[in-house]
């Protein structure tokens, strides 16, 4: 994908995000806790995974 392509659609997702941080707060709220638990979630995974390859 073209760097200019790139950037459109980076910057394109950052208006967004403050968009709708600005106007649904209590959305994005919930989004973000959303998604940080998805991530504890893998990296507990991960880890359970490679402490079952150790012992």
């Amino acid at each position: 994908m073209p760097v200019v392509v790139k950037k459109v659609l980076a910057w394109s997702f950052l208006a967004f995000l403050i968009y709708f941080m600005a106007f649904r707060p209590e959305s994005a709220a919930r989004m973000f806790k959303a998604i940080g638990a998805a991530l504890v979630a893998m990296a507990q995974g991960l880890g359970d995974f490679l402490t079952s390859l150790m012992t």
